[in-house]
C-alpha cells in the first residue's frame, strides 16, 4: 500500500524520505501551497518589538521558517524570550532557527500534539499584563489566544506566510487519480484539516468512500470523514508512529472524534 503524504512541499519530502528508510512505500501530494506574505512590513515591525513580549507561539514548521527568513538585519532571537508549539517538527524547527533547547515550550511525548496540550503548560502561570505573539498564516485557530486573552494577557498576531490551494502538476494529477481509482492500493495521510478540504476543489464530486486515511488529530479525521472518506484513524504526528499504523492499517479501525 502506497502512503500519499499530504503536508507542503518542503516537509512533504521529508517525511516521504523518513517512511523509505523505515521501509513504507510512500509518496507526496500536498494539499497545501505556502507562499510568502506580499508585505514582509508586519513581520519586520514584529521583529524589532520582540523584547516586549513574554512568550511567542508558532503554528506550524512553516510558521517558524518564514518568520526567520524575514528577520530584518542585525535583529536575533531575545536571549530570554520562549517560544511555543504544539508539534514535534515545529519544536525542531524552533531548534534549527537557533531557539535555544530551553526555550522552546511543547506537549510532552504522549500528550495530544495540539493548542490544549501548550496551554496545559503554561496555564499555570499569571499572565495579567503580559504580551504575547502568534505567527501564523493568514488566519488560524484563536484557542489559546483566547485562553491566555481571558487571563489578562495582549495576545497580537502576525501573518508570516500565506496559504492556498496547491496547482497540481501532470505527476500529482496522475497520481490523484491512481488513488482515487484504487483506493484500497492507497492511504491517506492529512495533517491539516485545510489540506483536506482543498481535496474538494482538486477532484470535485469525487467518490471518497473506499478511501482511507491516517490523521494526525481527530479535528482533521473527523473533517476527512465529513468529506466522505469511508475510514480514517489518528496517528502521532512522527514517521516512526505512521509507519506502524500503515503497517496495521488493515486491522484498524476508523476513529471520529
Amino acid at each position: 500500500m502506497q502512503l500519499i503524504v499530504t503536508r507542503p512541499a518542503v516537509q512533504a519530502a521529508d517525511w516521504v524520505q523518513a517512511l523509505k528508510a523505515l521501509g513504507q512505500d510512500a509518496v507526496a501530494l500536498p494539499l497545501l501551497d505556502i507562499a510568502s506574505v506580499a508585505d514582509p512590513a508586519p513581520v519586520h515591525a514584529a521583529w524589532r518589538t520582540l523584547s516586549d513580549a513574554n512568550f511567542v507561539m508558532f503554528v506550524s514548521a512553516n510558521a517558524v521558517g518564514h518568520f526567520f527568513a524575514q528577520a530584518p538585519a542585525g535583529l536575533a532571537w531575545p536571549t530570554d524570550l520562549r517560544a511555543g508549539c504544539t508539534g514535534p517538527g515545529t519544536a525542531a524547527a524552533l531548534r534549527a532557527a537557533g531557539v535555544p533547547s530551553g526555550l522552546v515550550v511543547e506537549p510532552p511525548p504522549g500528550a495530544s500534539f495540539d493548542s490544549e496540550s501548550l496551554w496545559a503548560l503554561l496555564a499555570h502561570e499569571d499572565w495579567a499584563g503580559r504580551r504575547a505573539l502568534v505567527v501564523r498564516g493568514e488566519a488560524g485557530r484563536d484557542w489559546l489566544a483566547e485562553a491566555l486573552r481571558a487571563r489578562g494577557a495582549t495576545v497580537d498576531f502576525v501573518a508570516a506566510y500565506c496559504r492556498g490551494v496547491p496547482v497540481l502538476d501532470a505527476a500529482a494529477q496522475a497520481l490523484l487519480a491512481r488513488a482515487l481509482a484504487a483506493p484500497a492500493a492507497h492511504l491517506w495521510l492529512f495533517s491539516s484539516s485545510e489540506g483536506v478540504a482543498h481535496l474538494r476543489t482538486l477532484a470535485p464530486g469525487a467518490n471518497w468512500s473506499g478511501s482511507g486515511a491516517l490523521a494526525s488529530h481527530p479535528r482533521i479525521a473527523q473533517t476527512a470523514l465529513e468529506l466522505g472518506f469511508g475510514r480514517v484513524a489518528v496517528t502521532a504526528p512522527l514517521p516512526a508512529a505512521v509507519a506502524t499504523a500503515a503497517a496495521a492499517w488493515p486491522s484498524i479501525q476508523s476513529e471520529a472524534p
